[in-house]
């Protein structure tokens, strides 16, 4: 994106928050350093006034000091005593004065005889104390204790102190070690800050605030907006995670409204994607809609994140294609018969040309009797003019195919009201196109089909000379959609089993009567699914 005209390039998040962290960092690494001098400065007051205390009590207890004070020793031996544990203790005076507050003992010679600069109130009732006070050397924490003669009485006082200048002298010397503390702090919050704005930089893109708020809001927009049901799967978790779901993939896998989806929320068969990528235009069947699903993985520097799966609503399309197959099929149907017409007829005219008559009209009586039997029964058993059609133009299709196809004594059906007429041939054609399928790898390939009402149920069997299914076969096939045949992905017992499950009635095979699939529907059940069902007949097992 380019700046405006006279505006430089907007910082990216990750820079803002490396300059933000930096200037944050370096303001508590500053507030922190003042605050450790403050408390060091204090803590020097505070050893200081211990450390004058200790030297002034243990000085006025030495006994040439109260001797020194009772024989006004000014300027003589207590004054070398004195500038001896000055000088050992690195203090900056020990000054030792009579009951009249005049000096015997100074640093500073020119001060001996003179009055002390102080206060000794508490030392005059016998208590050690400490004070700040400016003296003649200055500013200075300073401890004045009592001193007692040998008959316990108070003879005078001992100050012990060190100035301003001393203390703050020997704080300096230290500064470089705090102010070393300080940077080390700082640099290491600078490293800190750099890699989590590198890491953050890495994340977001480069990308600056106003990028990422519009780059959400066109997300937001066209995730809402697209008519195609988008599902987004992050690999990075411990396990798979739903990262994005859009309104109208909720809608086609009856999802939520709002709100996270629980991976275990999803049809098993859109789970199984995850194991596998790059799925193109594969069909697949819920309980109410059939839709058409492609996955791609996502990768970033040679790694999979995760899974994009998009889903189109294809029921409705189904539903054309299923009737435009039936009546194609129906047209097939017709022109084989009157293919075969054709040639019966091609056969009479010549047993009447070569004089056989009576042969002609035999041939043609027989073949006569048989179709019109099969279509007087169908008709006056079975109420459903689509359903009549259908099975006569299976049976036709099923005999061009080399597969015998019976339609049992039974078959009756009164109610036209258990099913659509659409539904119940797409539940019919299915299953009859599956059987044939499945018949014609036996040797002698034939197919039987019954439909009758036993009380209130609607019964479809359907048997075949195939190798059959097992119980777990046909779950399998009814999941999704199942094949035996390598050159597509079958949809046929998938479709029949949402139909039956749309009218709330029962998909079940018949091992002990070899290869047999048998639907029931309950009699006065109206359909629970709104959606309809319907796909090109014989497209499974």
């Amino acid at each position: 994106m380019r700046s405006g005209p006279g505006r430089g390039r907007p910082l990216s998040v990750a820079r803002q928050l490396l300059i933000l962290q930096l200037v944050v960092f370096t303001v508590m690494a500053v507030v922190a350093g003042v605050l450790f001098v403050l408390d060091e400065r204090r803590e020097a007051d505070d050893a200081t006034g211990r450390e004058v205390t200790e030297i002034a009590d243990t000085f006025a207890q030495f006994p040439e000091v109260a001797v020194g004070i009772t024989t006004n020793d000014a300027g003589g031996d207590l004054q070398v005593r004195a500038e001896e544990v000055r000088t050992s203790t690195g203090v900056d005076f020990v000054v030792v004065m009579g009951m009249n507050e005049i000096r015997l003992t100074h640093p500073t010679p020119e001060e001996i005889g003179r009055p002390y600069t102080g206060h000794t109130d508490q030392a005059r009732a016998g208590a050690t104390f400490t004070e700040t006070y400016t003296g003649s050397l200055g500013p200075s924490i300073r401890a004045v204790a009592p001193v007692y003669d040998e008959a316990d009485d108070l003879v005078g006082f001992v100050s012990v102190g060190v100035t301003r200048t001393h203390i703050w002298e020997e704080f300096v010397a230290g500064l470089p070690t705090i102010l070393g503390v300080v940077a080390a702090g700082v640099a290491v919050s600078a490293v800190g800050a750099y890699l989590i704005a590198r890491r953050f930089r890495r994340q977001t893109l480069g990308l600056d605030a106003r990028q990422l708020r519009t780059l959400y809001e066109h997300h937001d927009a066209v995730l809402h907006s697209i008519s195609e049901g988008l599902l987004v799967f992050d690999f990075e978790s411990s396990r798979p995670r739903i990262d994005v779901v859009n309104d109208e993939a909720r809608r086609l896998l009856d999802l939520p409204r709002t709100g996270p989806v629980p991976f275990d929320a999803l049809p098993a068969t859109v789970r199984d994607l995850l194991s596998r990528h790059d799925v193109r235009d594969e069909v697949h069947v819920t309980e109410g809609r059939v839709l058409l699903i492609n996955s791609d993985a996502v990768r970033w520097d040679g790694r999979t994140l995760g899974t994009v799966v998009t889903l189109r609503d294809h029921t409705e399309l189904r539903s054309v294609l299923g009737e435009l197959d039936a009546v194609k099929g129906f047209a097939d149907s017709l022109r084989a018969q009157a293919h075969e017409s054709a040639n019966r007829l091609h056969t009479i005219i010549t047993m009447v040309e070569l004089g056989r008559t009576t042969d002609a009209v035999a041939f043609a009586t027989e073949e006569l009797a048989m179709s019109q039997a099969l279509i007087d029964r169908l008709t006056s058993a079975v109420r459903e003019p689509a359903l009549v059609a259908l099975l006569l133009g299976k049976s036709a299709d099923a005999s061009d195919r080399g597969v015998e196809l019976t339609i049992t004594e039974d078959t009756a059906l009164d109610s036209t009201s258990i099913m659509s007429t659409r539904d119940l041939v797409t539940l019919v054609g299915n299953l009859v196109d599956n059987a044939i399928d499945a018949a014609r790898i036996s040797d002698e390939p034939w197919v039987e089909v019954g439909i009758r009402q036993d009380g209130t149920t609607m019964i479809v069997e359907v048997a075949d000379s195939g190798p059959g299914m097992s119980a777990q076969t046909l779950a399998r096939a009814t999941a999704r959609g199942y094949s035996t045949k390598s050159d597509h992905h079958g949809l046929g017992l998938a479709l029949v089993n949402g139909l039956v499950r749309k009218y709330r009635g029962s998909l079940r095979t018949e091992p002990s009567l070899g290869s047999m699939v048998v639907v029931e529907i309950p009699l006065g059940r109206t359909g629970t699914d709104d959606a309809a069902f319907a796909a090109e007949p014989g497209d499974d097992e």
